[in-house]
């Protein structure tokens, strides 16, 4: 039974309480206290009635409820059930990542404590002018190894060179060599870098600058040119890292031609392996040109004795046409004519025989 079912009930109740009040009044019924009773009675039914009804609608309405209720829970328990999967997932990913990362950081502070040493070590070396010059000829090795050069074939190291010794000696096509040092000032660059002050960075600078070009002038005053012992007219100075080539034609622009006058090819470790790849080039092509030559005189000698040999195989090939032709002649007629006058003599010996065979006989 629906709510305004009840209502209806308990308005028809008051109505037909109105309806008794008003058929007691027309029949003047005296007992006012049973009229009172009666009216009670029918109002408590109708409303026993209608708390019935609320009740019954109330139970079916919390009924309805409860199971919408039940439907929406499942529904947000499968929510959170999928929010927890997924937020499981994300802190099993964080927790790889993390041990990743971990890993990661282990490797770094690996890199950076190896790195840290080998800057310790880069230190001990720029502060040791025999150690730079051991640190530029391992990298003039290293390059001169994948380049494909041979030590005592491509260069030489140490050679005498008048009165002075160059690092390196690279032998060029027709008895020419070109020399190079390795030797390079790097203190001040090392106090350039370590300086955090402006005004000492620029003194630094200055120094490291001038020290350079000192350097440029101490090469061009050594024996390493000298075209009368087959050297070109150019030394090669290494710079062995190509940041520092980099600074120098940065901060000093007129450096290359300064270097240029004096005669010297200033060289990063990029610049020199072009330049070697190129001595390189040269040194092939020269020995190919001189290959080719020797080829060449080898043809025409080839075809000089070919024509010789040519010409006494024509003339054997008529010595053998001669032969043969005297042979058949002699196998031919000439045989037959020999053979006509042996079978003659040997039928006068057998002739012979048989008479002095019967002589023989007749005697006996």
């Amino acid at each position: 039974m629906s709510f305004s079912t009840g209502l209806l009930l308990l308005l028809l109740g008051i109505a037909i309480g109105a309806v008794v009040i008003l058929l007691i009044k027309r029949n003047n019924l005296p007992d006012q206290q049973q009229i009172k009773d009666a009216f009670g009675n029918l109002s408590k039914e109708a409303l026993d009635q209608n708390i019935e009804t609320f009740m019954k609608i109330a139970e079916s309405k919390f009924g309805d409820l409860m199971k919408s209720s039940n439907a929406q829970l499942d529904e947000k328990k499968k929510l959170i059930d999928s929010s927890l999967e997924d937020l499981k997932k994300q802190l099993e990913g964080l927790n790889k990542q993390t041990t990743e990362l971990t890993g990661q950081m282990v490797e770094s502070k690996k890199g950076v404590t190896e790195l840290a040493d080998t800057t310790t070590q880069l230190r001990q070396i720029l502060s040791s002018s025999q150690a730079r010059g051991q640190w530029g000829e391992r990298m003039v090795e290293d390059i001169l190894s994948f380049i494909g050069l041979t030590e005592g074939i491509n260069y030489e190291k140490q050679s005498q060179e008048g009165t002075d010794r160059p690092d390196f000696k690279f032998i060029l096509p027709d008895g020419k060599h070109i020399n190079m040092d390795v030797k390079f000032p790097l203190s001040h660059y090392e106090n350039f870098l370590a300086s955090d002050n402006e005004t000492e960075q620029e003194n630094e600078k200055k120094a490291f600058l001038k020290d350079v070009r000192n350097h440029v002038k101490a090469i061009s005053g050594r024996s390493y040119i000298d075209t009368n012992a087959g050297t070109v007219d150019y030394v090669l100075m290494f710079i062995p890292n190509e940041s520092i080539y980099s600074f120098l034609n940065q901060e000093d622009h007129k450096l290359i031609d300064f270097s240029l006058g004096k005669k010297i090819l200033l060289c990063s470790p990029v610049t020199l392996y072009a330049i070697l790849s190129l001595i390189r080039s040269a040194v092939v092509n020269f020995h190919m040109e001189q290959k080719a030559g020797e080829v060449q005189k080898l043809v025409v000698t080839f075809r000089e004795q070919w024509i010789k040999f040519t010409d006494k195989l024509d003339a054997l090939g008529k010595t053998l046409v001669t032969v043969a032709t005297h042979y058949e002649t002699l196998t031919g007629p000439r045989r037959n004519a020999l053979e006509k006058p042996m079978e003659k003599i040997t039928e006068l010996q057998m002739g012979q025989s048989e008479d002095v065979k019967q002589i023989e006989d007749e005697d006996e």
